[in-house]
């Protein structure tokens, strides 16, 4: 019985890590067609907080930050009814590579990864607060990483991927009263 627990339990085991490493990927590639306008997905580091708010889903995904993001914007590469609005922590600037080796290696990583998308940077607290207000309607996808540095997650605000701020621009000026 011994021997059988042995050889059982650590097959048992990966079993549930393989179930988990996939649960996720398969949230992400199911829910992404149904992710839409004002929805979020935040990409984080391991202290990111279990919120306790119906509008949150989190996912602990077993990868680095950058390998994480990488996968999240492939997927959102693809994607059609989306468009990711990117944003960081202000901190992120001033964090100093004293205080957390590799924050400079992964600032640099994450300029290369975001090249070409809209990226702002605002207080952590006011990206809380901006995601926290977007889940009491809105869905909150946190998938969260291994990588232990302060202040870098990404917060991606999805916007219409079929419809451009200048085309809305457009109609909003279209429908002012003349």
């Amino acid at each position: 019985m011994m021997s059988f627990l042995r050889l059982f339990l650590p097959l048992a085991m990966a079993g549930l890590q393989l179930h988990a490493q996939t649960s996720w990927q398969e949230k992400v590639a199911h829910a992404l067609p149904l992710l839409g306008h004002r929805d979020w997905i935040v990409v984080a580091d391991p202290a990111y907080p279990l919120k306790n708010s119906t509008g949150f889903e989190v996912f602990a995904t077993g990868l680095s930050q950058t390998d994480l993001l990488t996968v999240v914007l492939n997927a959102l590469g693809g994607a059609r009814n989306v468009r990711p609005v990117f944003f960081t922590d202000t901190e992120l600037a001033y964090v100093s590579e004293q205080d957390a080796n590799g924050i400079s290696a992964y600032r640099a990583q994450l300029a290369t990864l975001l090249k070409g998308g809209e990226a702002s940077s605002l207080p952590q607290d006011q990206l809380e607060a901006k995601v926290d207000e977007a889940a009491r309607t809105f869905h909150v996808l946190v998938l969260k990483s291994t990588t232990p540095l302060p202040y870098s997650a990404v917060f991606i605000d999805l916007d219409t991927g079929y419809w451009s701020p200048d085309a809305e621009n457009r109609l909003r000026a279209a429908m002012k009263p003349k």
